[in-house]
């Protein structure tokens, strides 16, 4: 059984008084600044990522070459020495790069139980702001029943609001008002939470490359956005996916490990 939490479709004659309540212009900069410390992290990781295995290569090489001209019969003694100074700047520079990403990265804090349908509904308002910038339909569904999970609220309602906001820059060209559609539901062990989009879909070269940092098809994009929210994710013990979607456009999605209900008495 599902139920039918939110339903907006946005036109461009509404009326002048656009502005959110206080309470959600809150929330949003909450989330802003949340997207800006997930994007340091990941931008950390990516120079991590880009930089480490150089400079390993100029190590191992940097070593090798000490240890030839350690022979009986070495080569010029200064040639050494610059061996050995790249050896020691290699090193150092790979050091500089994880106090640059333990400077940047923020552990998860505390979680705390929390029910997916509060998170998805303090949310709404902000998504409703989304669909009315772009002139698109928002359709949220809740399943009735849904285990609570173990979360940093404002991380996760960042991952919603990224896929989200992706999800409407998505639309078809040339088709009035994008429309994207919001589902939770769940099983004994996870929530589910599936953003699904009207677009074109995700070209097949693509793919393999959607999820890593800077890689991004938007001229003006980072190619951060969905790699910190996967960090996000992953950082909970959930998982984040996509496939195609029935009748066009792509479903995202992030499943949350359930918290395991109390036992009664012995018995589940």
């Amino acid at each position: 059984m599902r139920e039918m939490t939110a339903h907006w479709n946005q036109d461009a004659d509404m009326g002048s008084d656009t502005r959110a309540p206080e309470a959600s212009q809150v929330l949003l900069e909450q989330l802003m600044t949340i997207a800006r410390a997930s994007v340091l992290e990941e931008m950390a990781s990516g120079i991590a990522h880009e930089f480490n295995q150089p400079l390993g290569a100029i190590v191992t090489f940097a070593q090798t070459g000490e240890r030839m001209l350690d022979r009986p019969e070495p080569m010029v003694a200064a040639a050494k020495e610059v061996l050995q100074l790249i050896a020691k700047e290699a090193l150092g520079a790979s050091d500089g790069i994880k106090r640059v990403r333990r400077l940047f990265y923020q552990d998860i804090p505390s979680r705390t139980p929390t029910s997916m349908r509060e998170v998805v509904q303090e949310l709404s308002p902000v998504l409703e702001l989304l669909a009315l910038r772009t002139r698109g339909g928002l359709n949220v569904e809740i399943a009735a029943e849904l285990p609570e999970v173990a979360i940093d609220r404002r991380r996760i309602q960042h991952v919603l609001f990224t896929l989200v906001q992706n999800a409407f820059e998505a639309g078809t060209p040339g088709r009035p008002g994008p429309a994207v559609r919001i589902a939770v539901s769940a099983d004994r062990y996870a929530v589910e939470v599936s953003v699904i989009d009207s677009g074109t879909g995700i070209a097949a070269e693509h793919r393999p490359q959607i999820f890593h940092p800077f890689f991004t098809t938007k001229p003006q994009g980072t190619g951060l956005g969905l790699a910190s929210t996967r960090a996000i994710v992953e950082a909970h013990e959930g998982t984040l996916g996509f496939e195609d979607a029935a009748g066009g456009g792509t479903r995202f999605w992030f499943r949350l490990p359930a918290i395991e209900a109390p036992r009664r008495n012995g018995h589940e």
